[in-house]
Formats: structure tokens, C-alpha cells, sequence
């Protein structure tokens, strides 16, 4: 197979996509020129009173037909069509419909009149398709046959060797025997040829030069930020070592190990302990974020959600017993059609939100759980009746190290990046995640918070 691929296509998915976009079209636009030529023959004599001879119209019907039929077998060699280099590929497929277009279009300009035939124009156009597409070498080579075999054709009818098919009532005296006409309009014609190859194939070029420049810079930023994401990891994973060591010598002190301790020091120390905690998971929720960025790619498996959901809250049992919380988990799916998914993924979202909701629920409160199903996929609902979040930061909630404005003066410790991990984990999956604050179970003193998560089939 001969390569026609430019240096800078060669593992370039959007080069590809493009190009099978644009044959796509091309086909598209080959039905509608059908249309057009067969409305051509049906109402040109009746608007525009010019008439085709018997020859005419016989043959622009057959060439229509003919059209038609390639376009349609080139509609269907589209799907086996594979972007590889070394095999038949879209820059094969173009080329094809280029050379079955042109060779259609000088059969329609021979019987149209030639040089008197409005249809010469289309050859620029397929000049400027062709230069967006093809190589250089590749454009001017059609070019310089496009120009031969028009200046033949123009020279065989002015000479009579060729019969010339005029257009009655299109011209009110034939021109293709003027020679001063004829070679002023073919010189003229192979001229414009010629420059519009020149310039479309350069513009073309530089522009997927540049845009192939765009895409190697964009690799080497994806590259520069996984090892900006694998160095957050090492060195915040080393700070949880410090703060571990610390937690154990806070813990054997507080287990009277090194004496008794008097009832002031060790609330002190119970603070200190509980600090450090909210610095272990600040750390945590970091390489979680950290983690989820360099992964490109999720697990899919097929997972129950209940699973998941019933795993997060045991794990969560012990603040759901401390603050002495009510928890209702409802299932109201008939099917309980089974998803794909990463499962670590889903069970760090789906703590992270019900963690809120236990840290941000008062005493005694309530958490209410319901999950639903549709044609399209599965509905979780996860409502509180907790201090809510203001209405007027919902497009900022999921952002990257953002806290809502009524949390930070309040003595909640936290690093902004729970939901933004959610909201990118649960986005990976193809689905959404969204709010209400007052939820359908909040108070006038506790608005509560309802976040509502859907996930595909």
C-alpha cells in the first residue's frame, strides 16, 4: 500500500478523527450534489428556458447515477476504513473520492459545454478540499492533470477533433471556437489552479504543524503534572510518619503509662490527639486526590452500590454511634441492575460524602440514604440534617480546596478537596453529582444538605 500519510499524521489521533469527519461529509455533500443535478434537469427549462439535447440529458443522468452508486459503496467502505498507516486508511479513502469526483465532474463539464459550462468551478473547489488534505505532492500532481486534460479538451473541440455539446439558450453565440477566449480563460483558469494548491496546502500544513506542536506540549504538561502528582505523594506521605510517632507517644501517655495525669492536661492532650487525626486525613484526602489524578484510567467490574454504601457506613460506625446519629439506608430499585465500575473509586466517593455528613450532622441528627433506578442508570440520594451549604456557592462546592464560607470559623478542620474528589471520580464513571441545600429532611436551624448522584447502566 502506498503511504500517503505526511510526517506529522503518524500516531496523531485528532489528524484521524478529522479525517474521517470530512470524508463523512463529503459523502454527505455527494447525495446533495445528486439532488441537485437531477432538480437541474427537471426544472432548468422551465426557469432558467435553457434546453439539454437528448445526448445531453441522457448522459448527465447516467454520470448522475453513477455518482450516486459510488458514493454509496464508498458510504459503505467507510466502516472498514482503519486509521493505520500501513494499510488502506481515510487518506486512501479521500483520494478515491477525489479522482471518482473529478473524473464525474469532466464528463459533466464535457457535456455541459466545456469552457461555456459554469461547472469548471467546482474543480476549485475540489482543489481547496484537496489541499486540506492530501499531501503536497499528492494535490499538485491532480492539479497538473486537471490542467492538461481541460486545455486538451478545450483545444480537440475548438479544433473539431472533439464535438462540442453546447447548452441551448445558455449563451446566445458559442465562444469555445474564440481562440483569444479560449486560451485567455484556460491560462487564467490553470494559473488559479495552481495558486490555490499552493496556498491551502501551506496554510493546511502549518496549521496541523501547529496544532501537532499543541498536542506534544499538551503531552509534555500531563507528563510534568504525574510527576508533580508522584512527588506530592512521596513527600506528603512521609509527613503522616512524624505525626503517627507523635499519636503513639500522645496515646501512651494518655494510657497513664508514664504516671497519672491531672484532668486539665489530659483534655489537652485528647485535643492534641484529635488534631492530629484531622492532619491524617487532611493527608489522606491529598494522596487520595493525588492518586486519583495519576490513574488514567478506572477499573471497571461489575459492583453492587448497596455494597458499597453498606461498607462506607460500617466503616463510619464509630462517629455515627459517637454523636449518636440515625441512619436510614432505603433500596427502592425493583431491577437492581448490576453497574460497572471502579469500586475503590466509588467507595472513596461515596465516604467522602457520607463523612461530611457525619461531621457535619449535630448530635442526634439524621442521615437518610435512598437509592433509585431508571432506564438509564441508578440514583443515589444522600440527604442530611446537618448545617447545609449556602445556596450561593453551588458552583464552587466542587472545586479544588474550596470550604464553604458557614464551616470555616466553626472549628471544622478540613483541606477543600473532598468533593472535588468525588465530583471527578463520579464524572470518570460518565455520571453526575449535584446538590440541594435546605434538603427535604432539614430544619429552619439545621438546613441539611441533599446530594444527588446518578450513575449509567
Amino acid at each position: 500500500m502506498i503511504s500517503l500519510i505526511p510526517s506529522y499524521a503518524h500516531h496523531y489521533d485528532e489528524f484521524w478523527k478529522s479525517l474521517r469527519g470530512r470524508n463523512l461529509w463529503f459523502i454527505k455533500l455527494r447525495y446533495g450534489a445528486v439532488a441537485m443535478l437531477l432538480l437541474m434537469l427537471l426544472v432548468s427549462g422551465l426557469i432558467i428556458q435553457i434546453k439539454f439535447s437528448p445526448v445531453q440529458h441522457y448522459a448527465i443522468l447516467l454520470i448522475t447515477f453513477i455518482i450516486l452508486g459510488y458514493n454509496i459503496i464508498l458510504h459503505y467502505l467507510r466502516r472498514y476504513v482503519v486509521p493505520d498507516p500501513e494499510r488502506f486508511n481515510p487518506i486512501h479513502h479521500s483520494l478515491i473520492q477525489m479522482i471518482l469526483d473529478i473524473i464525474a465532474l469532466f464528463l459533466l463539464v464535457y457535456f455541459t459545454g466545456s469552457i461555456e459550462s459554469p461547472l469548471f468551478l467546482l474543480f476549485v473547489f475540489h482543489m481547496i478540499i484537496g489541499s486540506l488534505i492530501l499531501p503536497g505532492v499528492v494535490v499538485y500532481a491532480i492539479a497538473f492533470c486537471i490542467a492538461a486534460v481541460f486545455t486538451s479538451l478545450v483545444l480537440l473541440e475548438q479544433n473539431g477533433i472533439l464535438f462540442h455539446h453546447s447548452v441551448a439558450g445558455f449563451l446566445s453565440s458559442p465562444v469555445y471556437a474564440n481562440f483569444n477566449y479560449t486560451i485567455s480563460f484556460t491560462v487564467f483558469f490553470v494559473f488559479l489552479i495552481f495558486v490555490i494548491v499552493l496556498l491551502t496546502n501551506r496554510i493546511a500544513r502549518q496549521l496541523y504543524t501547529n496544532e501537532q506542536q499543541l498536542v506534544e506540549t499538551i503531552g509534555k504538561l500531563n507528563k510534568a503534572e504525574e510527576e508533580k502528582q508522584k512527588y506530592i505523594i512521596g513527600v506528603v506521605h512521609e509527613l503522616k510518619s512524624p505525626i503517627a510517632a507523635v499519636q503513639s507517644y500522645i496515646d501512651l501517655i494518655l494510657q497513664n503509662y508514664l504516671g497519672p495525669l491531672s484532668e486539665k492536661v489530659g483534655q489537652k492532650l485528647k485535643s492534641a490527639r484529635e488534631r492530629s487525626d484531622e492532619a491524617i486525613e487532611m493527608i489522606n484526602d491529598i494522596l487520595k486526590i493525588s492518586r486519583l489524578r495519576l490513574k488514567g484510567e478506572i477499573i471497571t467490574e461489575i459492583i453492587d452500590i448497596k455494597e458499597i454504601l453498606c461498607s462506607v457506613l460500617e466503616k463510619q460506625k464509630a462517629g455515627i454511634e459517637k454523636k449518636k446519629l440515625t441512619i436510614k439506608l432505603t433500596d427502592d430499585r425493583q431491577l437492581r441492575t448490576p453497574i460497572k465500575g471502579d469500586k475503590f473509586l466509588l467507595e472513596m466517593a461515596f465516604s467522602n460524602i457520607l463523612s461530611n455528613g457525619v461531621k457535619y450532622v449535630n448530635q442526634e441528627g439524621l442521615i437518610v440514604v435512598l437509592m433509585t433506578e431508571l432506564n438509564d442508570g441508578i440514583y443515589v440520594n444522600i440527604s442530611d440534617n446537618g448545617i447545609g451549604i449556602p445556596l450561593s456557592e453551588k458552583e464552587k462546592i466542587f472545586k479544588d480546596f474550596y470550604r464553604a464560607s458557614n464551616i470555616k470559623n466553626k472549628g471544622y478542620e478540613g483541606t477543600g478537596l473532598g468533593l472535588s474528589i468525588v465530583k471527578q471520580i463520579i464524572v470518570r464513571h460518565g455520571g453526575n453529582v449535584s446538590f440541594e441545600s435546605p434538603s427535604e429532611i432539614g430544619t429552619e436551624e439545621n438546613p441539611g444538605t441533599c446530594f444527588k448522584i446518578f450513575l449509567p447502566f
